[in-house]
């Protein structure tokens, strides 16, 4: 019967604006937003290489291979998509191999160093509506080496000490938005002095609360896991 009442009331009402000679757009503009498809912007920066998913969805994977030696390229992607996002960030440091090394064999043979920047923007509002940060929860799948000697050795083998490493597999559906992600605990921020960004980061205009984040150890994480949740902004 409510129900009713409040169509007959609607109706009652579009009838009295056209009797007044009024347009239609007043009643419309007077019935609450609902909420539905948004068209998103992300902007992505790492050391070395990044995807970004929405749920299990694609929305961004670094153009330069990770196989590619002092890549420090950004990614900007649009999609679309409803709140909340569950965003999903697989992001990765250059090795040679499993030893978590780079230039083996060279004089500058070393461990490499990482770090992850990104915001996502509401284009429909223009307001920055996620940034890394330690909200975000990650985990560290791939560890090298665990001894930093590694980095001295004349002939560095993977798996073979000092040169050992950690290495998991993916968790069976991170990517979905129940999954518990209560114990991933590496997530650590890390500055600008750290990172020493470069390169592509520089094209981005950065949202001041976007900070850099990666596992717990710069050097020896090169494989590191991220989810947030982003719900629509009260405002």
């Amino acid at each position: 019967m409510l129900m009713r009442l409040r169509l007959f009331s609607f109706r009652a009402a579009v009838a009295l604006l056209l009797a007044l000679g009024l347009p239609l757009a007043a009643t419309v503009a007077a019935q609450p937003a609902t909420g539905g498809p948004v068209n998103f912007q992300i902007d992505g920066w790492t050391d070395n290489w990044f995807a970004a998913y929405n749920g299990e969805k694609l929305i961004v994977e670094d153009s330069v291979p990770i196989t590619t030696v002092m890549s420090f390229n950004s990614e900007s992607a649009r999609f679309t998509a409803e709140y909340p996002l569950h965003l999903n960030f697989i992001i990765k440091d250059y090795l040679e191999n499993k030893t978590g090394l780079e230039y083996i064999g060279t004089r500058r043979q070393q461990m490499g160093d990482g770090g992850f920047i990104m915001q996502v923007t509401d284009l429909s509002t223009g307001k920055v509506v996620a940034v890394s940060d330690e909200k975000f929860a990650c985990k560290v799948i791939m560890r090298a080496p665990l001894d930093k000697s590694c980095e001295r050795e004349a002939r560095p083998v993977a798996g073979v000490a000092p040169c050992t490493f950690m290495e998991l597999a993916e968790p069976a559906g991170w990517k979905r938005p129940d999954f518990d992600d209560s114990s991933w605990k590496d997530t650590t921020v890390w500055g600008s002095r750290e990172v020493s960004p470069k390169d592509g980061y520089y094209r981005i205009k950065w949202d001041r609360q976007a900070k850099f984040i990666w596992g717990p150890d710069i050097l020896a994480d090169n494989t590191v896991l991220c989810r947030v949740t982003v719900n629509k902004p009260a405002n």
